[in-house]
């Protein structure tokens, strides 16, 4: 039976699981405020690693970074009545300027110091940035107008979880202006492939793209589009999400130009948005019951070098030659950047810093010790399969040169490889044979239930509220209808109409 490193197992409580991984991989840690989070260097650097290469994305898709202020008027949400009604329950808001003591080794806010007009702590900023569109287009020619800014957001929550909903959370968040509906329709979708391009080649995350229902659109927008990952507990996380906005953020903050024939149009935005959500959606996609498994080419360090030292003469020469085998892997390419590869010099046991880069996924962990050096090998553990089958250590010993010449094939070998078996597994667990409402129930019963994908004919209004009612009591959600799905044939699972499409259902973080 095999020893795994962490003290519970996904199949055990996959919630407790999630939240130990984030520990023992020493990823985040709580700050002292609810809902908010200590990101420690190993997630900062997947973060950072996110950043470099969804930023070069949007980067080649014309788009230029900027930055807008953390606080926002009031009056600047008040514009747009869809938009603050959709995000009035969670905001942040400032309304002082300035703290005095209470006269008992406290302090208060100084009734002195009000502000004039309350500042909102930015949840998202459609509002500031249309503001700002409003100065910034005058005619046609000033569009269209292409920005993207990272940054951190606020969203007051009840119930928090690391990475997947955090009061403040980091993100990317694109704007832009156009001229045509055409522009901005084709806009929306771009964005929306360059998240779901992203999500399968760099963070090796299966994902459905495709249209949110009404009653999920982001507040305010015409259309919203989202790629949806599947957890390995069966639930499904939405990743990414890209907005057809229309007219209405225009006409909110007057956003107008003077087109080619010298009238006055109002111009149409759209707005997309991906954040540290992603790697919860990481944590929960590939880990295992002995911690994180990290794709390669979003993993800070590819390869960890570990020097089994004893404080003996010889741990000198063991260092030199890790150093040397450092050097040989550093000068190597893959995926277009060098190899990233750690020599771990701290003073620790080497089979405790070998567990510790175990749970913090570390695509490649090479162990080398005076044999080693002798002849001229190393160990080396692939992260993305762990054990033998008889439940041992796959410590693999290789000529060293042979690893040097193999390591790029390896680094694209576990990137793929954890790609495929995440694809797998939510192939294996869409359902498309549900065709009424019991079946639809009893299909989530067990515990790790999937998705269902299921006709149905697109109601609106009241007719739609009653059967997202219906869901809830089951605790499932639409997620979207994805693109390029099967033709729907047959009636509506919830209204009994003719279908027009199909859509997929699922218990969703």
């Amino acid at each position: 039976m095999i020893k795994h490193a962490l003290n519970v197992t996904r199949d055990a409580d996959f919630a407790q699981w999630y939240q130990t991984v984030i520990s023992e991989a020493d990823l985040a840690e709580e700050s002292g405020v609810r809902g908010c989070m200590v990101i420690r260097p190993w997630g900062y650097g997947i973060w950072e690693r996110i950043q470099r290469l969804l930023d070069d994305r949007i980067k080649a898709t014309g788009h230029e970074n900027c930055y807008f202020p953390l606080f926002i008027p009031l009056s600047y949400f008040e514009k747009e009545a869809e938009h603050v009604e959709g995000f009035a329950k969670e905001m942040a808001v400032v309304t002082h300027h300035r703290l005095v003591s209470d006269g008992k080794g406290g302090l208060v806010p100084d009734p002195e110091a009000k502000l004039e007009e309350p500042l909102v702590v930015r949840p998202t900023s459609e509002t500031v940035i249309g503001t700002a569109f409003a100065r910034w287009v005058q005619s046609w020619r000033d569009l269209p107008v292409l920005i993207n800014q990272w940054a951190n957001v606020v969203r007051w929550e009840m119930r928090t979880r690391m990475f997947l909903r955090t009061s403040e959370f980091l993100w990317q968040e694109g704007h832009t202006a156009h001229a045509t509906e055409a522009e901005a329709r084709e806009e929306t979708r771009k964005m929306l492939e360059v998240y779901r391009s992203f999500a399968e080649e760099c963070v090796a995350m299966p994902v459905v793209a495709g249209e949110k229902p009404e009653n999920e659109r982001f507040p305010g927008a015409v259309e919203t589009w989202s790629i949806e990952a599947m957890m390995q507990d069966g639930k499904a996380l939405q990743a990414g999400t890209s907005h057809f906005l229309g007219t209405n953020f225009a006409h909110a903050q007057n956003i107008r130009f003077q087109n080619a024939e010298g009238q006055l149009e109002f111009a149409q935005t759209t707005s997309w948005g991906m954040s540290t959500r992603m790697i919860g959606g990481l944590i929960m996609t590939h880990g295992d019951d002995d911690g994180l498994r990290v794709p390669p080419r979003v993993a800070p360090w590819q390869v960890v070098i570990v020097p089994m030292l004893r404080d003996q003469p010889e741990d000198q020469a063991i260092v030199d030659y890790c150093k040397e085998l450092q050097q040989q892997l550093s000068v190597l390419s893959v995926f277009g950047e060098p190899v990233r590869a750690l020599l771990d010099l701290r003073p620790a046991k080497a089979a405790n810093k070998r567990w510790a880069w175990v749970k913090k996924g570390a695509p490649l962990v090479i162990e080398v010790g005076g044999r080693d050096v002798a002849g001229a090998n190393v160990s080396v553990i692939r992260r993305d399969r762990l054990y033998r089958e008889d439940g041992k250590l796959d410590s693999a010993i290789l000529p060293r040169a042979q690893f040097v010449d193999e390591a790029t094939g390896l680094i694209e070998s576990i990137q793929q490889s954890l790609y495929d078996q995440a694809r797998a597994r939510t192939e294996a667990n869409i359902r498309r044979d549900v065709a009424d409402f019991a079946a639809l129930e009893k299909a989530f019963e067990g515990e790790k239930p999937g998705w269902v994908e299921v006709n149905w004919s697109k109601p609106t209004g009241a007719e739609l509220d009653q059967v997202v009612e219906r869901l809830k009591g089951l605790k499932l959600t639409f997620r979207n209808v994805a693109i390029g799905a099967a033709p729907a044939e047959g009636n509506c699972l919830f209204t009994g109409k003719p279908a027009v499409e199909r859509i997929l259902v699922a218990r969703a973080y």
